[in-house]
C-alpha cells in the first residue's frame, strides 16, 4: 500500500511539474505551429532567415517600361489585359492560361490596340516557360486560387516581380514562403486588391487621413454575394468535376476564404503595420445549409460535411485598441455588400447599403465645409448638397488623375484600371508599391486563423507579425508619388514607347491580312 501511495505520490508531481512548463506546441492541418496561452491560441512568427531583410518600403529602379506576363486567362485575366493597353509605357509580352485557346483569344485585344501579337503558353507547366523569360518585368497573375501561390513562388524565383490575385494566399504556410521569396529576392509581391481604389473608399480614406472623423476606433468590411448566378462558371476539371473549383474550395475549407475586399480598405484607415497590427481574432459560422445544398444538388450525394458556413463573421483587435469586423457570405439570397464602415470619434463614414457621412456641423466646420443647414446633426447622414461639398473637398489625388479614364476603360466600375494604372505608375517611377507583401499576408491569413478559432470552440487567436516586429516602423499608410517634373518626364517616355509600340503591332497585324 505504501509502494502504492509513493507511486500515485510520484505521478502527481510528475503532472504537476509538466503542467507548470510552457504549453506544448501543435501543429494544424496546414503546417501551422501554435500553442495555447491563458486560452488563446498563439500562432508562430518563425524567425527571419539569415540575409533576408524587411521589404517595407521597398524600391525596385524605374522602369521606363513595364514588360508584363500575364498568367490565368478565365474569368478575370482577359479584363486585365484589356486594361493594360489603355496604361502608356507598358507592354504585354506573353500570355499564359492552362487552356491554350483561352490565351490566344486574348491576342484580340492587342490587335484591337495595334500592339503586337504576345508568346502564348498553355499547359499545366506553361507558367515556368513564362517565368524563364529575360524579357518580364511583371507577371500579372490571375489563375484559380490555388494557383496563385506557385506561379508567384516561379515568378519571383526567376527575377520578376508579382501582382496575384485575390485571395493571395490560401494559408500561413503560402503567406510566410511569400513574405520569405519577397525578401530573399528585393521583387514586389502585391496583392491585387481593388476595392482600396474605389470611389467611395479612397475619397474616405482621405478623410480619415485629414482627421475628419477623429481617430478611427472601429470599422467593418465584408464580401456579401450570392454567387448563385456564377458557381457553374468557374472553371472544372474535366466532366468527373460537377463542382468547379470555387465550390469545391469552400466545401473543403472552413474560415473567410475571401476576406480581402472587406479587409483591405479598412486596414489602410486604421494604418495597419503602419503603426498598428492586428493583434487578436475570434471567428463564429453558422451551419452549411445553401453550400450543403448546392453540392448535392450537383453530385446526387449527401453531403456530410461542408466546411465553410454560410455566413462568417470574424472579429479583430488590433494592438491600439481598435475593433474590426470583417463578414463573409457568398451563399444567402442578399444584395450585393462590402459594408465599409469607419466609427470614429467625431464621425462616421457608411457605403453599404446606404452611403453617405456623419458629422455634426462643429465637426464640418473644422474638415473646412461650412453646412448650409442650421441644424446638422450626426444624428443622420449629411444632406446630399454638404455630402457632395465635403466629397469634393477630399477628393482623392488618385482619383483626380485617373477617375475619368478609368469610367471609360473599366473594370468594376473603373476601380480595376485604377489599381492597374497604380502599379504601373509606381514600377514606372520607381516607389514603393501602395501594398506590400505583409498587407497581402495580413488580409489572407484570416481563412486559416478563423478556422483555427472556430474549430476550437471559437476561440481567440493571436495573429503572428508577419513583418517580425517593424509593424510600427512607419506611422501612417500613405501613397508614393514622383514629383511632378519626374512624374512628366516619365508619362512622356511612356507615351512615345507606346506610339512606338502601336506602330510595330499595326505593321504587323497588316501582314497577317
Amino acid at each position: 500500500m505504501k509502494g502504492l501511495k509513493f507511486l500515485l505520490l510520484g505521478v502527481c508531481v510528475a503532472f504537476a511539474a509538466c503542467s507548470a512548463q510552457s504549453p506544448s506546441v501543435q501543429v494544424s492541418d496546414k503546417g501551422t505551429h501554435w500553442s495555447w496561452d491563458k486560452g488563446t491560441i498563439v500562432v508562430e512568427t518563425p524567425e527571419r532567415p539569415a540575409g533576408q531583410t524587411s521589404v517595407i518600403g521597398l524600391t525596385t529602379p524605374k522602369m521606363d517600361v513595364v514588360r508584363v506576363g500575364f498568367v490565368g486567362l478565365g474569368m478575370r485575366g482577359p479584363g486585365a489585359v484589356e486594361r493594360f493597353t489603355h496604361i502608356p509605357g507598358t507592354q504585354i509580352v506573353a500570355l499564359c492560361d492552362y487552356e491554350q485557346e483561352r490565351a490566344e483569344k486574348c491576342q484580340q485585344y492587342l490587335k484591337k490596340a495595334s500592339m503586337p501579337k504576345a508568346a502564348v503558353y498553355s499547359g499545366e507547366k506553361g507558367y515556368e516557360e513564362l517565368c524563364k523569360r529575360d524579357d518580364i518585368d511583371l507577371v500579372y497573375i490571375a489563375t484559380d486560387w490555388l494557383h496563385h501561390f506557385p506561379v508567384a513562388i516561379c515568378a519571383m524565383e526567376n527575377g520578376k516581380n508579382v501582382a496575384i490575385e485575390v485571395p493571395s494566399a490560401m494559408n500561413m504556410e503560402e503567406c510566410w514562403a511569400l513574405i520569405d521569396m519577397s525578401e530573399k529576392t528585393r521583387k514586389h509581391c502585391m496583392i491585387l486588391e481593388n476595392c482600396c481604389y474605389d470611389w467611395f473608399e479612397m475619397n474616405t480614406l482621405n478623410m480619415a487621413q485629414q482627421g475628419v472623423f477623429g481617430e478611427v476606433l472601429r470599422a467593418q468590411g465584408a464580401y456579401i454575394h450570392n454567387l448563385e448566378p456564377f458557381w457553374d462558371h468557374y472553371w472544372k476539371n474535366g466532366e468527373a468535376d460537377k463542382l468547379g473549383w470555387r465550390l469545391d474550395y469552400n466545401m473543403k475549407h472552413r474560415g473567410d476564404v475571401y476576406a480581402t475586399h472587406g479587409l483591405g480598405p479598412v486596414a489602410q484607415a486604421l494604418d495597419i503595420h503602419r503603426g498598428d497590427r492586428m493583434k487578436t481574432l475570434v471567428a463564429m459560422d453558422t451551419k452549411s445549409a445553401v453550400g450543403k445544398a448546392l453540392v448535392e444538388e450537383r453530385t446526387g450525394e449527401t453531403c456530410n460535411n461542408f466546411r465553410n458556413g454560410d455566413h462568417t463573421t470574424t472579429l479583430i483587435r488590433t494592438e491600439n485598441g481598435k475593433v474590426i469586423e470583417i463578414q463573409h457570405n457568398v451563399m444567402t439570397p442578399q444584395p450585393y455588400n462590402r459594408l465599409y464602415q469607419l466609427t470614429g470619434t467625431k464621425g462616421f463614414a457608411n457605403k453599404y447599403p446606404v452611403q453617405g457621412y456623419a458629422l455634426d456641423a462643429k465637426q464640418m466646420s473644422a474638415s473646412g465645409v461650412e453646412p448650409k443647414v442650421d441644424d446638422l446633426s450626426s444624428h443622420s447622414f449629411l444632406p446630399k448638397d454638404e455630402m457632395g461639398a465635403l466629397v469634393e473637398k477630399y477628393q482623392h489625388p488618385i482619383l483626380k488623375k485617373y477617375g475619368e479614364m478609368a469610367k471609360e476603360v473599366g473594370g468594376h466600375g473603373g476601380m480595376d484600371f485604377i489599381m492597374d494604372s497604380r502599379l504601373v505608375y509606381c514600377l514606372q517611377n520607381g516607389l514603393p508599391l501602395d501594398m506590400d507583401v505583409y498587407d497581402m499576408a495580413e488580409w489572407c491569413c484570416l481563412a486559416e486563423l478563423g478556422e483555427l478559432s472556430m474549430d476550437n470552440n471559437c476561440a481567440a487567436v493571436a495573429f503572428p507579425d508577419f513583418t517580425r516586429g517593424e509593424w510600427n516602423k512607419v506611422q501612417g499608410y500613405k501613397h508614393a508619388y514622383a514629383s511632378p517634373e519626374d512624374e512628366a518626364a516619365t508619362m512622356e517616355k511612356a507615351k512615345a514607347f507606346t506610339e512606338k509600340l502601336k506602330e510595330q503591332g499595326a505593321k504587323e497585324w497588316a501582314e497577317e491580312k
